[in-house]
């Protein structure tokens, strides 16, 4: 009897052991699941028979090709593979003392797919599972529905936040460890329009804590430290159009940049002629081109997007006649531009305009803001550009000044870094006006080189 009530206790006792081990086992998958649903993402295979490096490069190609493509041009490239970017980051590094990061982002059917370049790193992957393409396209489209409008509603932090957490969170610890400043966009079909500067983490915008930059492809734009020290400023603009809504703050844009912190030259309304900037750029090689007019974005081919002069639309296929590269400028601002969100040739056209402009950076927005607010963000940006010569780092102060507050109108003034402006009144009420909002800043975007 002893001897069947031990062997008894001891079945009980390995059978304890096979359910405490399956327990254990279980506890351990359930921890891993519930890390990887947290963050939903996937680090590279290192047993992939493809590096992140040459992957880049395929996607650099393909994008080159869409580009080209879009543009029914031929582009020069630099033809860099990964590794020589990097390195390429790291030269830039020591001439700007600036730390740049390039993220390229694309869109796949199962993920979002990020690739991250340092300087003097090798390239790093994320896959993100839970940005699937309808997922991420369908939080794109509400985000921009949200943010390119001012309202009361406060949705799109939430939808800042998501975004932030799949295009950010995956790569951040990266970026935070190495001290990156700078972060430069390549972005992939549905992510061209994105506003960056709005994602948000919970607490900061994007642009709060990085200087933003988007580019079509590394290989296919020249990123290197600016000359802006002594460059003078062409700007032109109308005020009235025979077929467009009028531009009643155009005026006071350009008498504002001209006469202060920039010297150049204004032309307003009956100059503003596609032959007459020609004729001023042989004149004087204005390294900054300043057009306060409507530009417009439409789906179709370059023919079908237009910067309106005052005697005639440019489309975006005839940009490269104003032969900009000849000699190079090193910025055309656009300050009134209105672009249809979402669609894939006007993302091509908008992220193109560097490269089909054949300038150094643009800067242009995607949505029309209204004309005090315009003046508002240009006004700062002239003079933030001023003191910094960093057209990237002038952006970003920028718009950390409005969300902050410190650039507002009130009774008939701007007020802002440069001090009160008056304004004319057909541009102001007596009333407060806060342009914090992401409505009035998170459109403009930096296209091409940070500096």
């Amino acid at each position: 009897m002893p001897y069947l009530l031990l062997k008894v206790v001891l079945m009980q006792i390995s059978q304890m052991k096979k359910y405490l081990i399956l327990i254990f086992l279980v506890a351990i998958a359930v921890i891993g699941l519930g890390l990887q649903t947290d963050s939903q993402t996937i680090p590279a295979d290192s047993s992939a028979s493809i590096s992140p490096s040459e992957i880049i490069s395929k996607i650099e190609k393909t994008w080159q090709g869409q580009y080209s493509d879009y543009f029914q041009r031929d582009f020069e490239t630099k033809g860099m593979t990964g590794e020589e970017i990097s390195r390429d980051l790291l030269k830039i590094q020591q001439k700007t003392q600036k730390n740049p990061a390039v993220i390229w982002a694309r869109s796949n059917p199962d993920n979002l797919e990020l690739f991250l370049i340092m300087p003097g790193k090798d390239a790093i992957t994320r896959k993100i599972p839970k940005a699937n393409a309808i997922e991420l396209s369908k939080t794109i489209q509400f985000f921009l529905a949200e943010i390119s409008r001012p309202s009361l509603s406060k949705r799109y932090l939430t939808l800042g936040k998501k975004l932030h957490d799949w295009l950010i969170f995956p790569i951040e610890a990266d970026l935070k460890a190495n001290k990156i400043d700078t972060l430069i966009f390549c972005l992939g079909e549905g992510l061209r329009s994105l506003p960056l500067p709005a994602l948000y983490d919970g607490k900061q915008f994007l642009v709060e804590k990085y200087s933003l930059t988007r580019i079509p492809g590394f290989n296919l734009t020249t990123i290197a430290q600016g000359d802006l020290g002594n460059a003078q400023v062409l700007a032109m603009g109308a005020s009235q159009f025979k077929e467009q809504p009028t531009l009643p703050g155009v005026a006071i844009e350009l008498k504002t940049i001209i006469e202060t912190p920039w010297k150049g030259q204004s032309v307003l309304n009956q100059g503003f002629t596609v032959d007459n900037l020609k004729s001023l750029r042989q004149q004087e090689p204005f390294k900054i081109i300043h057009l306060a007019t409507h530009a417009d974005f439409q789906p179709g081919d370059p023919t079908q997007s237009y910067i309106q002069f005052g005697d005639r639309k440019l489309t975006l296929a005839e940009l490269p006649d104003l032969n900009l590269n000849d000699p190079s400028v090193e910025l055309l601002v656009l300050s009134a531009c209105q672009t249809a969100l979402g669609d894939k040739d006007v993302e091509l056209g908008f992220s193109g305009l560097a490269l089909q402009g054949g300038v150094k950076s643009v800067l242009a927005s995607f949505w029309s803001v209204s004309d005090a607010g315009t003046f508002a963000l240009m006004s700062e940006f002239y003079q933030r550009l001023k003191s910094t010569l960093n057209k990237a780092e002038a952006l970003q102060q920028t718009q950390i000044a409005m969300i902050r507050g410190e650039v507002y109108l009130r009774g008939g003034e701007l007020v802002s870094s440069r001090g009160n402006v008056v304004m004319p009144d057909i541009l102001v009420n007596n009333n407060k006006k806060d342009l914090s909002h992401p409505f009035y800043w998170a459109g403009f975007s930096l296209i091409g080189s940070p500096w």
